[in-house]
């Protein structure tokens, strides 16, 4: 019993956001920022989209990451200067986890 207690316990946000990936709806408190890179590690780019629309710095954040995921770099780069951040030049999943892996610590 103490072990699983301790594993518990290590766990991170971030462990339990990617391991509600496996579900079929993002968690409830989800919303903005967090559930577009949920939506986009989801592959529902169009759900990703729509849930990045309100131009936070967090959500222009997403918004550009799934531009450039779609080969829209133009477009991407806006987002960037938008967010205040640098063009990524990792794999999306890679980009989608450290978003949220930073989201998740504020």
């Amino acid at each position: 019993m103490g072990c699983m207690q301790s594993h518990a316990q290590s766990e991170t946000p971030l462990d339990r956001f990617v391991a509600s990936l496996a579900n079929e709806t993002p968690p409830i408190d989800l919303t903005g920022a967090l559930l577009g890179v949920w939506w986009a590690l989801r592959g529902a780019w169009q759900n990703a989209h729509d849930a990045v629309q309100n131009h936070s710095p967090e959500c222009s954040w997403v918004h550009a990451a799934l531009h450039r995921e779609e080969g829209d770099h133009s477009n991407a780069d806006y987002w960037y200067r938008l967010a205040g951040r640098p063009v990524a030049h990792d794999d999306p999943r890679t980009e989608y986890l450290a978003i949220a892996s930073e989201l998740l610590s504020l």
